[in-house]
């Protein structure tokens, strides 16, 4: 993902979410992906997917176990 891309995602994600935490950070070596960060925690990865002609942004989000509170 280059820049440009990466600041339109971020930008939809926090208005989407209503998070100023949110960010994308670019990753090395990496053209069709980007980490997505809460304020310095890792929590996910985009995937840029291009295909027929069209892009679309897919987001996986790890949750760990340990970090579940079940008080919740």
């Amino acid at each position: 993902m280059n820049a440009s891309d990466t600041a339109k995602v971020q930008r939809y994600l926090r208005q989407r979410f209503g998070n100023n935490k949110l960010s994308i950070a670019r990753r090395e070596n990496k053209e069709d992906s980007a980490d997505l960060m809460l304020e310095d925690e890792f929590i996910g990865v985009v995937f840029q997917d291009n295909e027929d002609g069209e892009t679309c942004y897919h987001v996986q989000i790890s949750i760990l176990e340990e970090d579940l509170d079940d008080n919740v």
